[in-house]
């Protein structure tokens, strides 16, 4: 008997996920537990195994469609059985009786009608069908600037999605372009004044004929479904910023002695084969100034009025994929090594840049941080990540002229900006715990307890 696999409910909160790719086809005999298909929903890309032995006999949702939770992905038949062909009922329909009535006048009346002359076949043929593309946005337009046509670029990415580097590749490989066209014309010379012609004005030269354009616009645009990680990431942001009070508050560390304390780490760090970046420190005096500020660590329901204190101290941290704006969090920080709460962010970094973390690792943060890097700019006024209450962003480390003793000195310098709900963080509150974080980057010896 033929068994319909439907979209499981896969996470909290999830109602529909998109097909990314399928791993069989109609016809491949599966084993149970066997991973069938890739499905991206709003908060990780998962595969999903196949519940029972079988035969694939339906396959019902195409790769990039979006299907509810309980919808029919896949029909699995028992072993040996053949899937329906050409998308027909295994079976013979049975006629109404009606219909049999019909068949003997259909049939005398077709003996007598004439047959009418065959149509003639046309002899050019269909034009290929069109390779469905896998790229975000921001490829899609690297590419057009590129003059690369995607449907040529194999994808690396997760699902085969085209990645920038991949395009990129395929440019500096060789694509064929179109040969120059021809310039128009030369303007004839105007003849020459000769002495005795009158004196005349000067004329304004003639306007230049306009380029050619296109005679549709609409066909320049591109229309991008909202859908997936970007979809959760819209949502999540408007409610945000329509429900948090925001304020920011900045403030500029010098993280001189934090460079130098790095950097004699760094060694100890490539022995366990991790990528100690400054994350781990700045985790680590977030972790202790929210010990000391209760009230930061946690949750709003308004629903019921109530501050939920966290007891806990599960930090989020942002990063940036090809899918767009993820948050792992790294559980129980506070019981970590600094070289742990490193090697716990590089893995779920990694995991999160391929699209594979479990929709476990980004859930339950207390507080987060978010970080550009090299490039994070002066400051930035980060968007709260609701229900929780504050949001660190830490952002580029320069080195900057400080007065230190009465003399100027070259130090390295970053700012921190922290937002913080107004509604149930107050400022003096706020600035307090931004000045806690600021002492211990600055002075960060006591951050290396365990490490």
């Amino acid at each position: 008997m033929a068994f319909e696999f439907k979209l499981p409910d896969i996470g909290e909160g999830i109602h529909e996920g998109e097909i990314v790719k399928w791993l069989v086809k109609e016809g491949d005999t599966v084993q149970e537990d066997q991973p069938i298909v890739e499905v991206m929903t709003d908060k990780a890309t998962v595969e999903l195994p196949s519940p029972v032995a079988g035969t694939i006999l339906e396959i019902r949702a195409k790769e990039g469609e979006i299907v509810p939770v309980g919808s029919v992905l896949v029909v699995i038949g028992e072993a040996g059985e053949a899937p329906k062909p050409d998308g027909k009922e295994r079976e013979a329909v049975p006629q109404p009786a009606a219909a049999k009535a019909q068949e003997p006048v259909a049939a005398a009346a077709a003996a007598t009608t004439p047959p009418a002359a065959p149509t003639p076949t046309p002899t050019a043929e269909a034009p290929p069908k069109r390779k469905r593309v896998l790229a975000t946005p921001a490829t899609r337009k690297l590419a057009r600037e590129l003059g690369v046509d995607l449907t040529q670029v194999e994808g690396t990415g997760p699902g085969g999605r085209i990645t920038d580097e991949d395009v990129r590749r395929f440019a500096e490989r060789g694509a064929p372009v179109a040969a120059p066209t021809a310039p128009p014309p030369a303007p004839e010379a105007a003849p020459a004044v000769t002495a005795e012609a009158p004196k005349v004005e000067a004329e304004a030269p003639p306007r230049p004929a306009p380029a050619p354009r296109p005679v549709r616009y609409e066909e320049l645009e591109e229309r991008v479904p909202i859908r997936g990680v970007r979809k959760r990431i819209s949502d999540h942001m408007r409610h945000a910023k329509s429900t948090a009070a925001h304020f920011t508050y900045v403030d500029e560390v010098d993280v001189t002695e934090l460079v130098k304390i790095r950097e004699s780490l760094l060694p100890v760090a490539e022995e366990r084969g991790i990528k100690l970046t400054y994350l781990p420190f700045i985790v680590k005096a977030v972790v202790a100034a929210l010990k000391k500020h209760p009230t930061l660590n946690a949750h709003v329901d308004y629903e019921r009025e109530e501050i939920i204190l966290k007891r806990y101290y599960h930090i989020g941290i942002a990063t940036a994929t090809d899918q767009g704006l993820i948050v792992p969090v790294v559980k129980d920080a506070d019981r970590l090594s600094m070289l742990e709460i490193a090697a716990e962010i590089q893995y779920l970094a990694q995991k999160a840049r391929e699209g594979k973390v479990a929709p476990e690792d980004i859930k339950g943060s207390t507080f987060t941080i978010t970080s550009l890097g090299p490039i994070g700019g002066l400051f930035a006024t980060p968007i709260i990540n609701t229900p929780e209450v504050a949001i660190l962003g830490v952002h580029e480390i320069k080195k900057r002229p400080l007065v230190i003793d009465n003399e100027i000195a070259v130090r390295d310098v970053m700012w921190i900006s922290v937002s913080f709900d107004h509604r149930v963080i107050d400022g003096h509150v706020g600035a307090a715990f931004a000045k806690d974080v600021k002492a211990l980057l600055e002075d960060p010896k006591y951050l290396l307890v365990g490490a």
